[in-house]
């Protein structure tokens, strides 16, 4: 919680790939964990203003370049 990055790449394609980019995670996008629930899933990131909740499968195709907190 806390930490911020920027989209780096997408590695996902077709319909999975639209989701994402339909949600705001485009290459340069400043992404922040907000909450992490009880369980340690799903966890909620703010993406251009809106919180986005997804589980860890959804986000180990998504490169991140670290940032410090803001």
């Amino acid at each position: 919680v806390g930490e911020v990055g920027r989209v780096g790449a997408l590695q996902l394609t077709g319909l999975a790939r639209r989701r994402q980019v339909d949600l705001g995670f485009t290459p340069g996008a400043e992404v922040e964990c907000v909450l992490v629930s009880p369980f340690g899933e799903p966890r909620a990131y703010r993406v251009r203003g809106t919180l986005i909740a997804l589980r860890p499968e959804q986000t180990r195709r998504i490169d991140l370049e670290s940032e410090e907190a803001v």
